[in-house]
């Protein structure tokens, strides 16, 4: 089969696999079997997808049109390709993650979930393989919509509330902010179609490309950009499996890649260069990155200090693209794929000590690390790779983003990246410093052996902290798959 052909089966197989699990509702073990088979399925097709897109091929696949020029369309570039196998590789290891944390916590409606989970994965791959704007925000709002029953999940009046405030900003901004973009857009440049370049030089001048510059990035709630990031810390009320799609298989990575997309296929990076039209753009994620990682260092609640970690990396995504070269949308690429992976690592270890050990607060896990040396070793390779040291793949995201802020000549911009990274030290380290060195208290659980999480939860952090290593050694073939981009 062609590329063309394949193309719609990267769309199709989630959702087949969720129909298949709503018919196994009574059926546990069918019910994820058919959960891990999809994922491996999907996994096969996105990769079969990147050899032909690698050597300069744009497989393009149009669903259906709504009007003249307006088509429901699938196409792949490099940066779209990227998303995809980033999703794809993590939907298995959540999957099987979600098999053993779903089970050890018994938890209720496990159908639904993984329901909700394989709808959110397809529109997932729906927004990585959107041709165009009208095509990504639709996709854009299915995420929103199917990802929502997975933050209510517990059905408590707290989740009930997290699901509120997520259901409200994030649908809030796409409807009050980016679909006037996308309307706009389409009267000043008659075309929503995505080309390398941009489509709107020429098109809108002087403070107009401000406004619609902002009406896009905080239009772009996913994102998590300051003011508009308070659903992220809100949705940590749902189950770790969840938590995990949030913030590296799905939700904000949908995010931040639509700002990249946004910014070199509708904007270009020459015309935001020339206008200086991104500028205040690159000190409100400036701003994202430091304030977001001193409010982590407040919080004792693991899964919170977290969430707050993942809304200061997002502001690397977004400075990148605001820097409007070369080096920073790069940086800033590769920064999604880094970062999925060390923070999919982080939240699988939050959820293997919970599930093992019933401990949520970073006070608590004092000794914890010697009863759980594959939980606690795994979080540290994940820390460090988030934090950006060699050799493990968040090094070289962050090399780029400096290199794109030299490029820029934008050395205060260096110095909040340098920061950052002191300070995401600060917040993540002591978490594996307290579990392998602090004493355990006196009388406490961690007292009697604790043993590892069930093995379905301890193999995916396992393997996920590896791949933390394994990007490190491939950082020159994911630069040469997004290279591209940039050429205009």
């Amino acid at each position: 089969m062609n590329s063309e052909t394949i193309l719609p089966l990267a769309l199709f197989i989630p959702l087949l696999s969720a129909f298949f699990i709503a018919l196994n509702d009574g059926r546990p073990d069918w019910r994820e079997g058919a959960t891990l088979l999809g994922s491996l399925l999907l996994l096969g097709v996105v990769f079969s997808l990147l050899p032909a897109v690698a050597t300069g091929a744009r497989p393009t696949v149009d669903l259906l049109e709504f009007a003249p020029g307006l088509p429901l369309r699938l196409s792949v570039e490099p940066l779209g390709m990227t998303f995809a196998c980033v999703a794809a590789l993590l939907w298995p290891l959540n999957s099987l993650y979600s098999i053993g944390y779903m089970r050890g916590n018994q938890e209720q409606h496990q159908t639904r979930f993984y329901i909700c989970f394989a709808i959110a994965i397809a529109s997932t791959i729906g927004i990585a393989f959107a041709g165009n704007l009208l095509t990504l925000f639709i996709f854009y709002e299915a995420l929103t919509l199917s990802t929502y029953p997975l933050v209510t999940h517990k059905g408590t009046e707290e989740a009930k509330q997290a699901g509120r405030l997520y259901l409200g900003i994030l649908v809030g901004t796409s409807i009050g902010f980016l679909l006037l973009a996308i309307v706009w857009t389409w009267v000043v440049a008659g075309t929503l179609e995505f080309a390398p370049g941009g489509i709107l030089a020429g098109k809108i001048d002087g403070p107009l490309v401000n406004v619609l510059l902002a009406l896009y990035m905080f239009g772009i709630g996913k994102a998590a950009l300051m003011p508009f990031h308070r659903w992220l810390p809100a949705a940590m009320v749902a189950p770790t499996p969840v938590s995990a799609l949030l913030h590296a298989v799905a939700v904000v990575k949908a995010g931040v890649f639509s700002v990249l997309k946004v910014i070199v296929y509708v904007f270009g990076i020459d015309f935001l260069k020339d206008t200086g039209a991104s500028s205040w753009l690159m000190w409100v994620a400036a701003l994202t990155v430091l304030l977001a990682s001193f409010v982590a260092l407040t919080k004792d609640n693991l899964k919170a200090r977290l969430a707050y970690s993942t809304v200061s990396q997002l502001g690397y995504v977004v400075l990148g693209a605001a820097l409007a070269t070369s080096m920073g949308v790069i940086g800033g690429s590769m920064q999604i794929v880094m970062h999925a992976f060390g923070k999919i690592t982080l939240f699988f270890c939050a959820g293997a000590i919970y599930t093992a050990a019933h401990k949520t607060e970073v006070s608590q896990l004092d000794g914890l690390g010697r009863a759980m040396p594959f939980t606690f070793g795994a979080f540290l390779i994940g820390a460090l790779s988030i934090i950006g040291l060699p050799p493990l793949g968040g090094s070289w995201s962050k090399w780029y983003l400096l290199v794109g802020a030299a490029d820029a000549e934008q050395w205060a911009l260096m110095a909040v990246l340098l920061l950052s990274s002191l300070l995401n030290v600060a917040y993540l380290l002591p978490v594996p410093a307290r579990g392998f060195f602090a004493a355990a208290p006196a009388g406490g659980a961690t007292q009697i052996p604790i043993r590892e999480a069930p093995l379905a939860c301890v193999v995916p952090l396992c393997l996920t902290a590896l791949g933390c290593l394994w990007l490190f050694f491939q950082a020159d073939s994911l630069y040469a798959l997004l290279a591209p981009i940039t050429v205009r």
